[in-house]
């Protein structure tokens, strides 16, 4: 039995649970929680578009593995890390999903531009631009779930929505790969108001153009009531200011920094997986665009989903049955289970062991990417929670999405010297990510118990 401590003395506020407010039904939380799933479903097929066009991206622009790891890492991730944190103060404090549909157009327009970028720099700037747009999502989704589901589903529910990474990073893929290979042939386009271009370059368009649509899908969500509000003394909701804000966040920062760590450390294998697998099959074994798309696809789909729902559900039993620190515990068996498999499985010889080894590992590796961002948002009250995740994500994205394409080309480049090693660079990648996770999720174990404890014996 895990003791519940009290919460420090509070003279003027305290998070209270929202009463008297007609709650929406559960079969339509889950139809938000789909929707916006089918949103970063999208997102990430924007995002992870350059994985099966190293090829054509090295030959055309004339750059490195090293610059290719940086396209698909810090371009994106430089801006929406860093947009994310006024977005998520705007999430705590306007239409959520006015945000959202906003962001769905700026990036699916500047997915569309990349396909005229005719220099290295030039699509730098455009997957900036990506990145900005992006940036809008996820604070403003957490904190819909967040009020449309009890804490005792909360995992659950934000793995759902977290599936959306596989979905779209397979629908790219075997998009991207099927493009690829049937313009294998045909080295240029001609494309109407844009003229002759690269074959490859209309796999942006055929992504970016049809995203609008997705704007009108998050004009069906609804704002939920705004649960576990800090309110002073005499009932009035506070409007915290942002130095408020950074004090309530300040309470808990054992916790938050301690989470963002071992969520840098497993997004790491992650993106190291999802931008250089492919890649690494064609170098390697030999394989097409297409056959190495579809691969990882059906790995990313069956095993990656699988897994994602697996630590959502292990995650609220364990909470249900009193374990406060149910989310790290998900987050240590990931790392153990990820270690064991996913660095071994780039080093076997024949491309079929590879895949039987890499299925378990992208099981483990799934457990807690939803877990952790609900984690956070089971221990902070409604006002800063988007703050709180665009925080979580700036850190995840500055560490995670960075490192994660740009370290295999990196040592592919300084330390093998060759384009072969790939494989290696992958497991080195992989295996010391995934022990510096365990490290970081079992350390935070004693300030999570506390701190979910504080937000427990407030609301009760």
């Amino acid at each position: 039995m895990v003791r519940r401590m009290s919460p420090p003395a509070s003279k003027t506020q305290a998070p209270v649970a929202e009463t008297g407010a007609r709650q929406p039904s559960l079969a339509y939380a889950w139809y938000v929680v789909w929707a916006l799933t089918a949103i970063y479903m999208l997102s990430y097929m924007d995002r992870q578009i350059l994985s099966l066009l190293v090829g054509p991206l090295k030959r055309d622009l004339a750059i490195s593995d090293t610059r290719v790891g940086l396209l698909q890492g810090l371009a994106f991730g430089l801006f929406y890390t860093f947009m994310g944190l006024p977005l998520g103060r705007i999430a705590d404090r306007r239409s959520r999903r006015g945000l959202i549909a906003l962001g769905i157009v700026f990036w699916s327009l500047f997915t569309s531009l990349s396909s005229v970028a005719r220099s290295f720099w030039s699509l730098f700037l455009a997957r900036m631009g990506v990145g900005v747009g992006e940036a809008s999502l996820s604070p403003a989704a957490y904190s819909l779930i967040a009020d449309y589901f009890p804490a005792e589903r909360l995992g659950v529910a934000i793995s759902v929505y977290y599936m959306g990474v596989f979905f779209g990073s397979s629908l790219s893929l075997v998009v991207t790969g099927i493009i690829v290979d049937l313009v294998a042939h045909t080295p240029t386009v001609a494309v109407p108001w844009l003229g002759t271009m690269a074959a490859w370059r209309i796999t942006f368009l055929f992504v970016g153009v049809p995203g609008v649509l997705f704007a009108l899908l998050a004009y069906t969500i609804r704002e939920p009531v705004r649960r576990e509000l800090l309110r002073s003394r005499d009932g009035r909701i506070q409007q915290l200011s942002f130095s408020e804000s950074l004090v309530a966040m300040g309470r808990r920062r054992q916790s938050l920094v301690g989470i963002s760590i071992g969520a840098i450390f497993q997004a790491v294998p992650t993106y190291a997986l999802i931008s250089w697998t492919p890649t690494y099959f064609q170098r390697l074994h030999h394989w097409t665009p297409g056959q190495s798309g579809r691969g990882l696809a059906l790995l990313l789909l069956i095993f990656g989903c699988t897994g994602m729902y697996a630590g959502g559900w292990l995650s609220d039993h364990w909470q249900k049955h009193g374990v406060l620190e149910a989310p790290l515990r998900v987050g240590v068996v990931s790392a153990f289970g990820t270690a064991l498999m996913l660095p071994a499985a780039y080093l076997l010889p024949s491309a079929n062991s590879a895949l039987w080894l890499m299925a378990p590992g992208i099981f483990f590796l799934a457990l807690p990417m939803g877990t952790s961002a609900a984690a956070l948002q089971r221990i902070f009250p409604n006002q800063v929670r988007g703050q709180v995740s665009a925080l979580f994500l700036f850190l995840l994205n500055l560490g995670g999405l960075t490192l994660g394409p740009l370290m295999p080309g990196l040592l592919n480049d300084r330390l093998f010297h060759s384009e072969k090693m790939l494989g290696s660079s992958l497991a080195i990648t992989i295996g010391f990510a995934a022990v510096l996770m365990l490290l970081a999720f079992r350390a935070t174990y004693r300030f999570y118990r506390t701190h979910s404890s504080m937000l427990l014996a407030t609301v009760e």
